[in-house]
């Protein structure tokens, strides 16, 4: 099995990355402000489910192979802009709607939020690249089984995620709390979240950058 001290470079790393500046942590923070914590918490629960889908497709190789299919790469990255640029259509409508003050948590179901969580993650492809380029490089034959050690890594990933992500989430959810007293404030809040929503689609969209 992975030694301990590389387990903890591998957390080490996987917190740092967590706290990097991305598509995912952007998107729970401007949940969670628009619709509480609980919102945003339940938005990292669907992004963590869908790491678990990207770590078991890098384990069986699928990754892979889908990245290996430009076309396959195109049509997911589309999506993904695709239903960014949805979203952020209805965070537009949603600030010129009236009486927002006061009604954050009845917006969406907690159903709707943790489904948006995994399908933005899931049609995210450069989440597929990144676990493809990072798991790899601690993954050493002579350790034990590949597929077991992927498996770790990607379950330690997921822990550091729901961790840096659940703290994100806490934090805008308060903030959001404190501003949502305002209809003046919600109407910028929405629209704000609706602004980062066409940069994080036209980003994805782009085929360069990074998670």
């Amino acid at each position: 099995m992975i030694p301990l001290p590389e387990l903890g470079a591998f957390v080490a790393a996987s917190v740092l990355l967590g706290l990097a500046p991305g598509p995912d942590n952007l998107f729970v923070l401007t949940q969670s402000a628009l619709f509480g914590a609980r919102a945003g918490l339940l938005v990292v629960l669907g992004l963590c489910t869908g790491l678990l889908v990207h770590t078991a497709l890098v384990g069986l190789g699928v990754a892979a192979l889908l990245l290996a299919s430009p076309l396959a790469f195109a049509l997911l990255r589309l999506a993904g802009a695709l239903y960014l640029l949805y979203l952020a259509w209805q965070a537009f409508a949603a600030a010129a709607a009236p009486g927002l003050a006061g009604e954050r948590s009845s917006l969406l179901s907690g159903g709707q939020l943790y489904r948006r969580g995994i399908i933005m993650n899931l049609t995210n492809p450069k989440v597929s690249l990144f676990f493809l380029a990072f798991l790899p490089q601690f993954v050493v034959p002579e350790y034990g089984r590949v597929g077991l050690q992927v498996g770790l890594l990607g379950a330690l990933f997921i822990a550091a995620t729901l961790l840096v992500f659940g703290a994100v989430a806490l934090m805008a959810g308060r903030l959001g709390e404190w501003l949502s007293g305002s209809v003046r404030t919600q109407r910028w809040l929405h629209r704000l979240a609706g602004g980062v929503f066409v940069l994080l689609a036209l980003r994805l969209a782009l085929p360069t950058g990074t998670v």
